[in-house]
């Protein structure tokens, strides 16, 4: 480590303030327990499961309704059993918080915006939990919703969780059959919808996709409409505020610990979605973690991550309220009416913890914003990252155009845990590209091929130990089959993620991209996103996705498609400049074969480059079979790619 790559270091106050330090004093009086630094911590959270986790079920002092019998009954990977015999309820621990300040901001594109104090959040939900057991709701049933990001999501799911329900969302952009492809495995009995949406400055109808959404569920027994304006009710549909009308006392049903609490999905970019059900208990202990002791929230902070219902981080976020933090909401495109629309919400909003995805901060570095010069942004504290490898470009970007002294934290982990396995820590300093920390509880590694640890070099990205947030089943797998195919068949009780990570010494990390489209030239493996750094530093290229079509067995072509920055064009000159460059900067044996211009990169809708699909294009497999469109943030990229595909070399899209 040189001091040119440090970013950013924690003063002495931050330090002595942080919520991780008072865990390390509570550990040493409440337990006897003293570590010298945070590694040390690290390992003792990794090989004393039933010690740490008991520990962070007591510092945070979760609301049991029955203790436990013990901490983890077998560390079987899948299999292990979290706090057996303990009951209690999510929603409960999220709305323990009462009285009069701000639990919910909620800023959008066209409404108004909106406030709810705590003790208002607490009376809604209490609201919507009464018209859903009027509405036949009971424990274990599934109530989905077709929701923006607005104060309504997020009361509909309280008061499905205090009932013992199992929510599930999509945001209103998914396509018809997007939705359908979700909701249908789950058999809903209610579901929650909006009739029209707002996005880029325009008004979308979704009245039409509702009805078919609505008559293509058999299961549902009721559907509410919310909407600004109140439609009378017709068959199978009420309103919002028939939903709401015969408001009761709130209470919370008492569930298992691994009593299922949501649904989210996979990609379903090219299949069907995999249906990953996550439990009360193992989200409650795993976000208190890690949104306190590693992000460093608590009251008086404004928590504000940019999502959509459809993606994980929108549960990550709602997580906010088990601390008594403030969540802030934020419904419309990031780049409306210009690409400082966020940081303008930040600003006036008086954020302190600002999360978007890399693609974004890329994307105002490609713009050539400037934020820290139009805003003051003199409470904002930390900015998160995910979604995608943040490059040391976009860090450099951070620091110098946004606020020097912010915690920059890249945070990398996934849907199906709904967490990180890497992440922010505020003891130990940013480095310039890489991430800061193994989250605590996270005995995660680097593994060659052999199946061996490894530091200093890339390997697979395993978990080699349970974490309680990894999913309870998929719904519909009865066997576990798919469960296991999906993350044990490599290393049989070793999660492999799929992902390339390299860790250092100090414990930092660097993700390389997903190990399902590593590009494999003679034998030299290297992942996509470092691929993608070497691009963004040709000022011609705007942004990119590579392919490999190789296999293990055969060595294929490699396919860069580019997306050129306004006024440059690419001819032969430009893709032999292109092609040195990146020889040069990564090996002579990666220069692409194929070079193509296209309009924009093809991304899913948590901004995710569609690699692995794009490959089975170009192995011959059709568009419709290779690709899920109604999964795609911009589903009009992949006809403008197919058509590139036709075109001579180096010949303009």
């Amino acid at each position: 480590m040189t001091g040119q790559d440090i970013l950013w270091r924690p003063s002495a106050k931050q330090v002595e303030g942080c919520n991780l330090t008072a865990y390390f004093r509570w550990l040493e009086s409440e337990r006897g327990l003293r570590f010298s630094d945070y590694d040390e911590l690290w390992r003792w959270s990794t090989t004393d499961l039933e010690g740490f986790w008991s520990s962070v079920a007591a510092y945070f002092e979760v609301r049991f309704h029955a203790p436990a019998k013990l901490v983890i009954g077998g560390t079987s990977m899948p299999g292990a059993e979290w706090f057996p015999g303990a009951t209690l309820n999510y929603a409960e621990n999220a709305l323990a918080h009462g009285g009069a300040e701000p639990a919910l901001v909620c800023r959008s594109e066209a409404g108004p915006r909106r406030e709810l104090s705590r003790d208002e959040l607490r009376r809604d939900v209490a609201a919507v939990r009464a018209g859903l057991l009027r509405l036949g709701v009971g424990r274990g049933d599934r109530v989905v919703a077709y929701l923006p990001n607005g104060a309504e999501a997020v009361i509909a799911f309280l008061a499905t969780a205090s009932l013992g329900a199992i929510w599930s969302s999509c945001p209103p952009e998914f396509g018809v059959e997007s939705v359908l492809d979700r909701f249908r495995q789950i058999e809903p009995k209610v579901l929650i919808g909006v009739d029209r949406y707002d996005y880029n400055g325009r008004v979308y109808d979704r009245s039409e996709d509702l009805d078919r959404i609505v008559g293509s569920l058999p299961s549902l027994e009721a559907a509410v409409l919310v909407s600004s304006e109140e439609r009378g009710a017709f068959p199978k549909r009420l309103s919002w505020s028939d939903l709401t009308s015969e408001p009761e006392e709130l209470a919370f049903e008492s569930v298992p610990f691994d009593h299922p609490l949501w649904i989210l999905y996979s990609s379903g970019t090219t299949g069907l979605p995999k249906a990953i059900v996550q439990g009360h208990g193992g989200i409650l202990v795993e976000h208190l973690k890690q949104l306190a002791l590693h992000t460093n929230l608590g009251p008086g902070d404004r928590f504000f991550w940019y999502t959509t219902t459809g993606w994980m981080m929108w549960n990550y976020l709602i997580s906010g309220l088990l601390l008594g933090t403030t969540v802030v909401l934020y419904d419309g495109s990031p780049g409306w009416p210009d690409l400082n629309a966020l940081y303008r919400l930040a600003d006036e909003e008086a954020v302190t913890c600002f999360g978007v995805s890399a693609p974004f901060l890329m994307a105002c570095r490609a713009a050539g914003l400037e934020p820290g010069r139009q805003f003051d942004f003199e409470v904002l504290r930390a900015i998160g990252s995910t979604g995608a490898p943040l490059p040391a470009e976009g860090f450099d970007w951070v620091y110098e155009h946004v606020k020097s002294g912010v915690w920059l934290g890249s945070l990398s982990g996934g849907t199906d845990v709904c967490t990180g396995f890497v992440g922010p820590n505020p003891l130990q300093p940013v480095r310039r590209g890489r991430i800061q920390c193994r989250s605590l509880g996270a005995k995660v590694e680097a593994f060659d091929q052999s199946g061996r640890g490894v530091t200093g070099q890339v390997g697979e990205l395993v978990i080699t130990e349970p974490l309680p947030s990894m999913p309870l089943f998929f719904w519909n797998d009865e066997s576990g089959e798919r469960y296991r195919e999906s993350y044990f068949d490599h290393w049989p009780g070793v999660w492999r993620h799929g992902d390339w990570i390299e860790f250092d010494q100090d414990g930092s990390s660097v993700i390389y991209g997903r190990s399902d489209s590593t590009l494999n030239r003679g034998g030299v493996r290297m992942g996509t996103s470092e691929f993608y750094r070497a691009a963004a530093e040709l000022p011609e290229v705007e942004d990119c996705v590579i392919v490999d079509t190789g296999s293990l067995d055969n060595e294929g072509k490699l396919w860069l498609f580019i997306v050129l920055s306004a006024g440059a064009a690419l001819d032969s000159e430009l893709a032999d400049r292109i092609r040195r460059h990146l020889r040069t900067r990564l090996s002579p044996r990666h220069g692409p074969d194929e070079i193509r211009a296209i309009p924009e990169v093809p991304t899913t809708l948590s901004g995710k480059k569609l690699e692995v699909p794009i490959k089975r294009i170009l192995a011959g497999e059709s568009v419709e079979t290779a690709v899920n469109v109604g999964t795609l943030q911009n589903p009009e990229s992949i006809a403008a790619l197919t058509t590139a595909l036709g075109q001579r070399p180096e010949e303009p899209c």
